[in-house]
């Protein structure tokens, strides 16, 4: 006769996902990577540690800086499970065994953190997790690391304001004060102005209305420097003023159209600048009369591999392609002796492209 088995089933209070279900594995995978964004001392540390412990099945689940401070989920073993992490980041290799072990986390050969699990989990199941928390966190070091050089190439922007040009701006200031003291007052306000927005601190976005606004200012100090030499044509249609765009776009592209297309010409030039919506674009130009450049040339200026002080089109052009995708960026139309002809399309809303 058969005797009912007394035996009560190990309830888990976490269960984890089938092994069988790829799809989950792969979405648990996903939203581990975008919980790391700010590596494991950021607010999503503890989703990570909970996603990981739900793949795992396991009882308890901590993540710990470099510093030692650990997030959990679950409620961490009673045992020596801080030795343990403090082995595995002074030693970087593995401490302990099943059921609690901690794994160092290493991303480019540099020590990242540690993993600590507790529970009877299979040692190729927590390595393999092991290995998709350090890729997510070399994930969030170069999205750190992409967000860095945008801002240092802002920097480079704003440091490729020309000296020269500052200097014959002060100069004309200078030089109307007695005879034109009116006029001098009115430059000494674009020249404030226009430093304001070229050198002050800024969001990653402003709008065309600005961007239009800073090279204005900056074309009238250039006409009073080049006079008669410089003619300038400014129109932008007004439902794109409000667009959203990458901030010091425009400014370079039109000091470059003067710098270097209109000033070297012995008689001077046009430079015109224009904003129109083309269906759910704005598309912005600016187009020079001046001297132009040989296509190869400009090909390796946009290519930031140009003379050296012609990092601005590259710059802007890289910024675009990040911002926008890759069919965003500069479309430069020149020839020796034809003038330059820069083209900038944009859409006119774009996701997380907010002023």
């Amino acid at each position: 006769m058969s005797v009912p088995d007394q035996r009560r089933p190990v309830q888990r209070p976490f269960l984890p996902w089938p092994r069988t279900d790829p799809a989950a594995t792969l979405a648990s995978a996903r939203r581990i990577a975008d919980d790391l964004a700010d590596g494991l001392a950021g607010t999503g540390a503890r989703a990570a540690a909970r996603a990981v412990r739900r793949l795992l099945g396991a009882d308890a689940v901590g993540l710990a800086d470099l510093a030692g401070a650990t997030t959990w989920s679950g409620r961490p073993p009673a045992e020596r499970w801080s030795e343990l992490v403090d082995a595995a980041l002074h030693r970087e290799t593995r401490a302990g065994r099943p059921p609690l072990l901690a794994l160092p986390l290493h991303v480019h050969d540099d020590l990242a953190g540690v993993l600590v699990v507790s529970g009877h989990c299979r040692g190729g199941d927590v390595r393999e997790v092991a290995a998709w928390v350090a890729d997510a966190l070399e994930r969030a070091g170069l999205e750190a690391s992409a967000a860095q050089a945008a801002q240092a190439e802002l920097r480079a922007l704003r440091a490729e304001i020309s000296p020269h040009f500052v200097y014959n701006a002060l100069t004309v200031i200078s030089s109307l004060v007695h005879t034109d003291p009116d006029r001098a007052h009115e430059l000494i306000l674009d020249f404030a102005d226009f430093n304001r927005y070229s050198l002050a601190g800024h969001g990653e976005y402003t709008t065309v209305s600005d961007e239009f606004h800073a090279i204005e200012t900056y074309l009238a100090l250039q006409r009073a420097v080049l006079g008669d030499r410089l003619r300038v044509q400014v129109r932008v249609a007004p439902e794109v003023l409000a667009v959203a765009l990458p901030y010091l776009v425009l400014q370079p592209l039109v000091e470059n159209a003067v710098r270097h297309g209109v000033e070297p010409r012995g008689r001077g030039g046009l430079v015109q600048v224009r904003g129109e919506a083309e269906g759910s674009d704005c598309v912005i130009t600016v187009e020079d009369d001046g001297v132009g450049m040989d296509p190869a040339r400009a090909a390796a200026v946009l290519a930031g591999t140009g003379p050296a002080g012609s990092v601005g089109l590259a710059n802007v052009d890289r910024r675009l392609r990040d911002v926008y995708g890759a069919w965003h960026g500069l479309v430069v139309e020149t020839a020796e002796g034809a003038g330059t002809r820069v083209v900038v399309r944009l859409p006119r809303f774009a996701p997380g492209v907010v002023p």
